[in-house]
């Protein structure tokens, strides 16, 4: 029987393409995306617009990447005793999904470290703000309320700013702290 030149005859072979780019250069990152389409919600066809509501979440392209990257990136996670890293990753991607649908992109690693920064993952959290952490992201990747409320939570001004979060953070952790 023959076998198609495109499969590889061992699994851990590299695939056969070659890379259409000179050497030194990689693709360029995705584009912003709008839905724009006639049956898109958010088009300004016919007044439809996307609900904008508590647990509704924020729809954007691929943003289910976000679980994917921000596993891929659980060794970096400062932990508070008592943590469960599965919750921490949930609201961790959650957070981040949410940023890139504020740019209107996939979600990139870039997205992951801000949400790190954000709920203090990163080594930044304080006793007292890791303590109440624990607390509010306990569960929080089987329970969708409690995950969504956390997340919404963060303003889109606060998420929409480019690069670090910086001087924000501080600000926004003691709202939160005291709202809950």
């Amino acid at each position: 029987m023959p076998t198609d030149p495109f499969v590889a005859p061992d699994l851990d072979d590299r695939p056969r393409q070659q890379q259409n780019l000179p050497p030194g250069l990689g693709y360029p990152p995705a584009r912003s995306w709008r839905a724009n389409r006639p049956g898109d919600l958010g088009a300004g066809q016919h007044g439809a617009v996307q609900p904008d509501e508590t647990l509704r979440g924020r729809p954007g392209p691929n943003v289910g990447y976000a679980y994917t990257l921000a596993e891929r990136a659980h060794d970096r996670f400062r932990l508070a005793p008592h943590e469960d890293i599965h919750d921490a990753v949930s609201v961790v991607a959650e957070i981040a999904m949410k940023r890139a649908a504020v740019f209107g992109r996939a979600p990139v690693m870039a997205d992951i470290e801000g949400a790190l920064a954000l709920l203090g993952y990163d080594g930044s959290a304080d006793g007292e703000f890791a303590a109440w952490r624990a607390h509010a992201v306990h569960g929080a990747a089987h329970d969708y309320p409690r995950r969504r409320a956390l997340v919404d939570s963060v303003p889109d001004a606060l998420l929409s700013r480019r690069g670090s979060l910086g001087d924000d953070i501080a600000p926004w952790r003691s709202k939160v702290r005291s709202a809950a």
